[in-house]
């Protein structure tokens, strides 16, 4: 038994080093999931147990070592996050503010409502310390909007109402406080006031985003329409252009991720560039015998990936597509294997150094999930004697065919689950859709860009332009013929952080570790499933106005509110996985409407009752919720009570345990972290 563990262990040797990424990810994990923030004292404390585990390396050996390593990247890990939190420190907004707001257009976009929606810096509000004033605004834009004054570097003035970033819509729900604190999001809001233009100071900068608005018009206006548009997001990054629901069908379908610029488009674009740069050398032989046109093409793909990072925006998404491209490129230049899951895992540590809190990005999660995956598959496949076989053999020319099969349904499979967990839906024709689009996105759509790239600066791009959008026709095609297809989604209830978890060290297990053991992964995908399946959504949830009710009922959301606060409904319905709009959950029985009284009976028995009105002499029964956001006692009774002050904590939930109504608020109970502690990072 010893031998077999110990030949077991030496047949791991050589992919240990893979696990590193993981280690260090999970180190980070720790941090965003403790509920507090390090104070001073314990960073020290770690520091100084990092260092008495790096200095004991040298004195142990074996499996002690290996856990020495592991406990040295889960350190560092949680380490790099909370320096990351710590230097992206700004002033959040911690009242709510109607006044004038000033400063310079950073970003534009649109809102889910699909107002304009600009993210301002360099602010100024007034009667505010700068120490205090956020260092970024974002506000949706409800009033007059002069073309020539919404453009980005211009600096711009507005009177707008601001808050903090919003809390959870439930507990446990997406928390876009954390993505504003590291994105120096200090106050969101909006402004239904005239946009007005300041005489600019100084250098007002951002001439690379005013070249990327020009490019995004001048392909928009060149190729027209949807078409134009979806053209222009994917060479700019630019989408307000786009339809709402031109964006819902590629959803449905499945080909949401075309939109985004991430490793498809940076693989296919450098790939292009690399192809062209190194046959075009190797049709003249003079240079083919004297010149290196492999490491030459290598380079030149690298130069024009770094400068479509730029033109594109330089997202995180792109930013993490162009470090995984360079690692394969460099790897190219450097006669090492370009392909390898080394790569991958070093990618993945450039990019957790560099921005830790990408691990909890859904597009951080689904590139690695897929291109581990792929590269996995394929090495899977390289080994295969009847792979071998069939790429040499008669039947050679089906390969590229079945590897587009493969690479689909490969990378589908990966990203399936973090899909649904993030989105709350499954593409149940993706598949096809994708093995329809995603070619022509590489031989048409990309190629046409390149070439419209360099004719534009002889003025002769409208051909190139012509070609491109052919092909963004047909993906848009694809997608209208699949989204409209009965039963194209399947929606998904939310899950727990745990099944995301277990799902990423099932792919992890049976990827990087070799022999039998790989195949553990299958007990750690059927607790996913198990524990995603027996999920339970809450039976009551409240609003943080305590205005929003949501009471389950015969498995189906009931809301108590047609069109307000459409942002809590939606994200409620969501998460039920509930494929109903805010109006048809508002049309399910279940709700009575008594003066400033809504009813509800809950299957249980007990009765749900939000009162609107102010304090009033009224007597409650046993097995009765009332919920009184102006109230500030309870009234007499024996009812189970939700006053005003229960309501400081956020949007809640409410369950029974034992048949007793039990609340869970979205507010963490140690609210210490620096998003939710008013900015400041360590108290």
């Amino acid at each position: 038994m010893k031998q077999w563990i110990e030949a077991e262990w030496e047949r791991q040797r050589h992919s240990l080093i893979l696990w590193c990424p993981i280690f260090f990810a999970s180190g980070i994990w720790l941090y965003f999931s403790f509920p507090f923030e390090p104070s001073v004292n314990h960073v020290v404390l770690l520091v100084l147990a990092l260092i008495i585990a790096m200095v004991s390396l040298g004195f142990v050996f074996g499996s002690v070592r290996f856990c020495g390593y592991i406990l040295i990247l889960l350190i560092t890990g949680y380490l790099s996050a909370t320096y990351r939190s710590y230097s992206v420190a700004a002033p959040v907004l911690e009242f709510r503010y109607y006044g004038p707001i000033e400063g310079r257009i950073l970003k534009i976009d649109k809102s889910s409502s699909q107002a304009w929606r600009i993210l301002l810096d360099r602010v100024i509000m007034t009667e505010m310390r700068p120490k205090r004033t956020p260092e970024r605004v974002r506000v949706s834009l409800f009033g007059y909007l002069p073309d020539d004054i919404l453009q980005v570097g211009n600096r711009v003035t507005l009177v707008a109402n601001m808050s903090p970033p919003g809390a959870p819509a439930e507990p446990g729900g997406f928390d876009y406080r954390v993505m504003a604190w590291f994105d120096k999001v200090g106050a969101v809001g909006f402004s239904r006031s005239p946009l007005l233009e300041m005489r600019p100071y100084g250098d007002n900068g951002r001439w690379l985003d005013r070249l990327r608005a020009r490019i995004s018009k001048k392909v928009s206006n060149s190729i027209g329409g949807q078409n134009g548009a979806f053209s222009a997001a994917i060479l700019t990054g630019e989408r307000s252009r786009i339809d709402p629901e031109v964006l819902a069908q590629l959803r449905a379908s499945n080909l949401a991720h075309l939109l985004a610029i991430s490793g498809l488009h940076m693989g296919l674009l450098t790939g292009f560039v690399y192809l062209i740069v190194r046959y075009s050398m190797a049709a003249i032989p003079r240079i083919a015998l004297y010149l290196p046109s492999k490491k030459i093409g290598a380079m030149a793909a690298l130069m024009i990936g770094f400068g479509y990072l730029f033109i594109s925006g330089g997202n995180v998404a792109t930013q993490r597509a162009f470090i995984m491209v360079a690692v394969v490129l460099v790897a190219v230049m450097l006669d090492r294997p370009a392909f390898t899951l080394r790569a991958v895992a070093l990618a993945a540590m450039i990019v957790l150094i560099i921005r830790p809190e990408s691990l909890n990005e859904a597009g951080f999660q689904m590139s690695f999930a897929a291109t581990t995956a792929l590269i996995g598959v394929f090495d899977m496949l390289r080994k295969n004697k009847i792979w071998r076989e069939a790429r040499y053999g008669r039947f050679r020319r089906l390969v590229p065919f079945f590897a587009l099969i493969v690479t689909s349904g490969v990378a589908g499979l990966a990203t399936a689950p973090i899909s649904a967990f993030h989105f709350n839906q499954l593409a149940n024709y993706g598949l096809a859709a994708n093995l329809l689009s995603v070619p022509v996105m590489g031989l048409l759509v990309m190629p046409a860009a390149v070439v419209a790239g360099v004719l534009a600066v002889f003025g002769l791009s409208d051909p190139a332009f012509w070609v491109m959008a052919q092909g963004v026709g047909w993906i848009l095609s694809v997608a209208n013929f699949f989204s409209t297809l009965p039963a194209a989604i399947t929606p998904v209830k939310s899950a727990q952080p745990i099944v995301l978890m277990l799902f990423a060290f099932a792919g992890c297990l049976f990827f990087l570790v070799q022999g039998v053991f790989r195949y553990s992964a299958a007990i750690l995908l059927f607790l996913a499933v198990l524990i995603w399946q027996q999920t339970v959504r809450p039976e009551i949830l409240i609003d943080e106005n305590g205005a929003l009710l949501g009471v389950m009922i015969d498995g189906q959301r009931v809301l108590n509110k047609e069109t307000a606060y459409r942002f809590s409904a939606g994200s409620w319905l969501e998460n039920d996985g509930d494929l109903a709009t805010q109006q048809q959950a508002f049309e399910r029985d279940g709700f009575l409407l008594d003066g400033s009284q809504t009813l509800a009976v809950l299957k249980n028995g007990w009765q749900l009752v939000l009162e609107r009105s102010k304090p009033k002499d009224i007597t409650c029964s046993q097995n009765q919720i009332l919920i009184a956001p102006k109230w500030l006692e309870a009234p007499l009774g024996e009812c189970f009570f939700i006053g005003q002050s229960d309501f400081e904590n956020g949007a809640m939930a409410i369950g029974f345990v034992n048949g007793i109504p039990e609340i869970r608020h979205a507010a963490p109970d140690f609210p210490q972290r620096p998003w939710n502690n008013g900015g400041r990072p360590y108290q």
